[in-house]
């Protein structure tokens, strides 16, 4: 549950800007649920445990994919739980994401928890590094991959890795780091539809989660009929790759920015 006080200031930041949900709670209204976030603001993890809480109290029981495990650990995370004692979520962290590197399981943790409680399939949505670099390098069809990016796909990725990196990436290789991100997002769609019968809680990037050129994009007609993508973005930061064009989500909800650093600043910092 959201705390008194979150619930207030995001009460209060609705009441004073326009375009900003005043209703704090989000809710899922959708079979298919793509929900974004910005990977570090503690607030936008709030509102998606509650939401997530609220869904399986009304009775839904979706499979619970995460960008946070590479899918190629799905075969431990599959092999930990149909082991005689269940695993708790810890465990099954400690197993499918080895190391805890790169994501604050903080956030993550009860997500996994609520899964394991409610007996939800784990996914493991995410391509990892050295795959990605192998896509990088060889491009999407030697790896297993659909090779037919849209232009207007292929443009925007490459654009969000100039920005992701402050521009200091060449266009050239942007325009192949983009493949990686195109990969995941053909994975993950995958995943979306191998699992939408049941039901489905993406839980990945606001990148990932854009349905124009995002998991979306690359979704069966059908799917993504009873699909909603859900932008979870920060106000008073600056517009990027992420917030996307006017329909890139179905639903945005807003929240306060985390403070953070400028990421740019340690990047463009001149040699000692």
């Amino acid at each position: 549950m959201l705390s008194t006080v979150s619930m207030l200031l995001l009460w209060l930041l609705a009441a004073a800007s326009p375009g900003i949900a005043a209703d704090p709670n989000l809710r899922f209204r959708q079979p298919v649920v793509l929900l974004g976030e910005v990977h570090d603001n503690a607030a936008q993890h709030a509102l998606r445990l509650h939401a997530f809480e609220a869904w399986l109290a009304e009775g839904a029981r979706p499979a619970l994919l995460m960008e946070q495990f590479d899918r190629n650990h799905q075969a431990a995370i599959d092999r930990l739980r149909s082991a005689a004692n269940p695993p708790d979520a810890d465990a099954l962290i400690d197993i499918g994401a080895p190391g805890r590197s790169g994501w604050d399981w903080s956030f993550y943790r009860p997500f996994v928890a609520l899964a394991l409680r409610y007996h939800l399939p784990i996914i493991a949505a995410n391509v990892g590094r050295d795959e990605a670099r192998d896509v990088i390098r060889g491009g999407l069809s030697a790896n297993g991959f659909d090779g037919d990016v849209p232009p207007d796909v292929q443009a925007a990725q490459a654009q969000a890795v100039l920005d992701s990196h402050c521009g200091l990436v060449e266009p050239p290789m942007a325009g192949r780091m983009a493949l990686a991100q195109v990969a995941r997002d053909q994975f993950m769609a995958r995943q979306v539809e191998a699992h939408a019968e049941r039901g489905v809680l993406l839980l990945a990037g606001n990148g990932h989660v854009r349905r124009d050129i995002g998991v979306p994009r690359w979704l069966a007609p059908a799917v993504r009929a009873r699909s909603e993508s859900i932008g979870l973005l920060e106000v008073a930061a600056t517009e990027g790759a992420d917030a996307g064009p006017t329909g890139a989500y179905d639903v945005v909800v807003r929240t306060l920015a985390q403070p953070r650093p400028d990421p740019c600043a340690a990047m463009n910092r001149p040699p000692r």
